[in-house]
């Protein structure tokens, strides 16, 4: 019998290319999976993986960053299933209007971009968009934590799994919002697991390297399946030369929401990125 056979387990972002797999892992193991996201289409082709192999799920479309969507659903799926015992916060993501094209200052800086499509500096992207990264990326993992973890603690225990990035460790070019929201998971990890754990609830975060999803493809691949530039920048960094699969996530993450073979373990981030922190490139 698996750690999660017969647990309930959310699972946020279950529609992208790493939390899909999550979820389908899980359900397999024998846990009852709620897939929480807030496109239904892609949830449902998680669920159909699921259905395939007959385990057990529910998709429950809506935004991780409003509390009281949140709270419906797991109202609703604890009438329905019972409290969580398992949390993936794998919801968030970037915004290309938050991204500057350039990589550093220039004198282009000191005047407004005339082709915001191809040339943008730092003060040519838009803050609406950056606020709304953070917001994503932050409250969207401390909304469902929050609601979650209180089911938790109510039933005497429970995993939290939060997701951080290379970001978590320093910050990557153009990405700024998302950079800063990233270190923000490792600290609220940190807190979260002090203040949870005499609720006996462990709180910890995984932090993925460069595995290819359909945001990430289009700037580190071409069009063709090649390398980008910025695709040729991450491969000359990474020891072992290569992106990671999805797949190759839920070892980690499955010894990190285990009871028993990490019972001991909270408010750690663990880095599976295939030696990038490892190579400074020199």
């Amino acid at each position: 019998m698996s750690y999660c056979t017969d647990k309930i387990a959310v699972v946020t972002g279950a529609g992208g290319t790493l939390c899909s797999a999550i979820a389908t892992d899980l359900a397999r193991q024998g846990a009852k999976v709620v897939l929480v996201g807030r496109t239904a289409a892609k949830l449902e082709t998680t669920a159909a993986a699921i259905a395939a192999f007959r385990g057990v799920c529910r998709v429950e479309a809506g935004d991780v960053t409003d509390e009281a969507a949140m709270r419906a659903i797991a109202d609703r799926v604890a009438a329905d299933w019972g409290p969580c015992r398992i949390l993936v916060n794998g919801a968030g993501g970037n915004n290309v209007k938050a991204m500057p094209t350039r990589l550093r200052f220039s004198e282009k800086d000191l005047e407004p971009t005339k082709d915001f499509a191809k040339d943008r500096g730092f003060w040519d992207i838009d803050m609406v968009a950056f606020r709304s990264v953070l917001e994503a990326n932050t409250l969207g993992t401390v909304i469902p934590s929050r609601i979650f973890g209180l089911q938790m603690a109510r039933a005497g225990g429970g995993a939290i799994l939060n997701f951080g990035s290379m970001n978590t460790y320093r910050p990557l070019t153009r990405v700024a919002p998302y950079a800063m929201s990233k270190a923000a998971i490792a600290n609220w990890t940190m807190f979260f697991a002090q203040y949870m754990a005499p609720a006996k609830v462990r709180v910890n975060a995984v932090a993925p390297g460069f595995f290819v999803n359909e945001r990430s493809r289009q700037y580190l691949m071409t069009p063709d399946g090649g390398l980008s530039a910025r695709g040729e920048q991450v491969m000359a960094h990474s020891c072992i030369r290569r992106f990671g699969e999805a797949e190759e996530l839920l070892g980690c993450v499955n010894w990190l929401l285990d009871d028993e073979r990490a019972g001991f373990v909270t408010g750690i981030t663990v880095p599976v990125d295939g030696g990038f922190l490892a190579n400074a490139g020199v």
